[in-house]
């Protein structure tokens, strides 16, 4: 089974953690239920990595808590 959404109108949204630099940012694209397109702000036609819902809920847990 392909996971993989279609992203070519995806609307991107910069992490509310990127240092504002523009150095360090992380872009996730909404609108796809169940699963968490993750991005390189820095690099909008690379690679894009796509994470399960509850796996990138585990991710932002872990991190939160340093």
């Amino acid at each position: 089974m392909n996971r993989t959404p279609d992203l070519t109108a995806a609307v991107w949204r910069k992490s509310s953690y990127s240092d504002g630099g523009g150095t360090n940012c992380l872009e996730v694209a909404d609108g796809h239920p169940g699963l968490v397109p993750v991005r390189d702000s820095k690099v909008p036609d690379g690679e894009v990595l796509v994470f399960g819902a509850a796996s990138w809920a585990a991710f932002l847990t872990h991190t939160a808590r340093g």
